[in-house]
Order: C-alpha cells, then sequence, then structure tokens
C-alpha cells in the first residue's frame, strides 16, 4: 500500500496536469471500484471541472466545480494514468504494463473523458481500491477521516503536538504508535524504521518511556525522510511509481530499511532484521539499544 510520500507525489504530479479539465463522461466496470448512484455521476460529475486536487493520508481528493468530490483510494495495485490529447502520458500506482500499455485493458475499473480528449484510467488488478463521488462538504465526516490524525509534515504540527499525540498510546511501543494512523497520519512502515533509526530509538521501547528530547528526535526524522522521500519521487521501489510513471528513488538512500546484513552507515554494526508491532523492523543493535 502507498505510505503517504507516494500519494503526496501523485497529488502533486496531477495537480499539474488535470486542473481546469471538464469531465464529459465516466465509464466504469465494477460497482465496487466505483460505488455511486447513477444520477448523481450524471448530476454532479459529467459537465464538472476540476478545481483541485489534494491529499489526506493515504487517500487522494480530487474537487469539482460542483461541490463534490472523488475520494481515491489506490489500494494495494491502484493506477491513475493520464493520456493526454497529444499522447502525452503519466502514469501513477502499481507498475504493471498498463502504465505504458493500450488502455482500456483487463485492469481497468473506471475511464473518465476529459472535453480536450485527454483521458485519466483507474486501473485496478485486485479491484481492492476505489473512486467514491460525494459531496465535498461530507468528506471530513468519512470515519476514517474522522480517526486520523493531523498531518506531520504541516506547517503548524509542532514537536510539542507530536508528542501530545503519543500519550494515549503509553503502554504500547513506539513503532506501533507511530504506525497507528489516529495518533499521526501517513506514518507507515518504512517511515517508522527510517525515523527511529535517525533518532536512535529502539521500536520495541514502551511511549511511556521515550524523554521529550527523545520525542523531539522522532520528530524531526519523521518530517526529515518523509520530505526526502517526497523529494525523490516516493519510496517503493517494488510496486509503487511517481506522477511522471518513474520508480521512486528514496529507497535508494535508506540508511536502514531492508539493508539487514549490510553495516549501520553510522556505526558500522551489522544492520539486523527484527519484529515489532507485527511488522519486519529494521534496526542497527548497537545505535538502537533497548
Amino acid at each position: 500500500m502507498p505510505e503517504l510520500p507516494e500519494v503526496e507525489t501523485v497529488k502533486r504530479g496531477l495537480n499539474k496536469l488535470i486542473i481546469g479539465k471538464t469531465i464529459t463522461t465516466v465509464r466504469a466496470d465494477n460497482p465496487k471500484s466505483f460505488p455511486n448512484a447513477e444520477a448523481d455521476v450524471r448530476k454532479f460529475l459529467v459537465g464538472a471541472n476540476v478545481t483541485e486536487v489534494r491529499r489526506r493520508a493515504k487517500v487522494l481528493l480530487i474537487d469539482l466545480s460542483t461541490d463534490y468530490t472523488l475520494v481515491i483510494h489506490l489500494k494495494m495495485t491502484g493506477q491513475l494514468v493520464y493520456i493526454g490529447s497529444q499522447d502525452e502520458r503519466f502514469g501513477a500506482g502499481h507498475p504493471t504494463d498498463s502504465l505504458v500499455g493500450a488502455l482500456p485493458d483487463k485492469s481497468t475499473r473506471v475511464i473518465f473523458h476529459f472535453a480536450d480528449d485527454s483521458h485519466m484510467f483507474f486501473n485496478d488488478q485486485r479491484k481492492f481500491g476505489w473512486v467514491r463521488l460525494m459531496p465535498t462538504s461530507e468528506v471530513p465526516n468519512i470515519d476514517f477521516m474522522k480517526r486520523v490524525g493531523p498531518e506531520p509534515l504541516e506547517a503548524d504540527f509542532t514537536s510539542t503536538e507530536f508528542a501530545v499525540r503519543f500519550k494515549r498510546r503509553a503502554k504500547t511501543t513506539i513503532k506501533a504508535a507511530l504506525l497507528d494512523q489516529s495518533v499521526v497520519a501517513g506514518v507507515g512502515n518504512i517511515y517508522a524504521d527510517e525515523a527511529l533509526w535517525g533518532a536512535k530509538i529502539h521500536p520495541s521501547r514502551l511511549v511511556e518511556t521515550i524523554k521529550p528530547a527523545e520525542f523531539k528526535r522522532i520528530y524531526t526524522e519523521v518530517r526529515t525522510v518523509m520530505n526526502l522521500s517526497i523529494e525523490k519521487g516516493g519510496s517503493t521501489n517494488r510496486n509503487y511509481v511517481n506522477a511522471e510513471g518513474k520508480k521512486g528513488s528514496y529507497m535508494e538512500f535508506a540508511r536502514v530499511f531492508r539493508r539487514e546484513g549490510l553495516t549501520c552507515p553510522r556505526c558500522g554494526t551489522e544492520i539486523i532484521k527484527i519484529r515489532v508491532a507485527g511488522r519486519g523492523t529494521h534496526i542497527c543493535p548497537n545505535d538502537q539499544r533497548l
């Protein structure tokens, strides 16, 4: 599943390509992928202009001139592929041949036709992803939106607020708390491992043992590794590409994640892989002592 930096990369790409475009027709082949009433599609989607592409945690939000929003979750194998009227093309999502092959294909679930004869395809092999149309005013009332924590990269999200968010998870491990989307949005396994390595914190430590100065280090590292990942175009070098169809390059610069057996770039100790919070976890046993 894409993490926050990957979805942010997609958001930025779409904002350069589809803003102002008018949706003329929509075709969908699967009600699970496009669970919307036909009457709503005709009234609020067809004929609407795209006004903005946003992100909340790992969810894409495409706002329309009708005061409705397309809420998109790519899940495990979702893609968004844009093909312009002059055959310009970009792909975002799971890197199958659908990114470069003729579309629609057998994985295509939804097709958006724009007035300038360009198209956007939502492809999803496993059919776990979805595109939902709803009033923009109701988006904050989605259960997920009400539960999800603050965005860690927002300018007004301070290290003090970051530490306060973890108080209710005092008896759990710091890694489990970082992965809890209701504490802070968008921190997944890669970024938890990288941030804890940077902060020299063992992922199995209980939240209640983390000192204020250590929380500040974790906060700084979370923001640093996520911003670096966005700069490099996303993290997942196996199954995710950015809005220009290029694989994310952050993993080439990862310091601990998936580097078991290699040496720690800080102290030279061999990196090991353990299990914390039910997830494979990468640490330096010298720098991250329990």
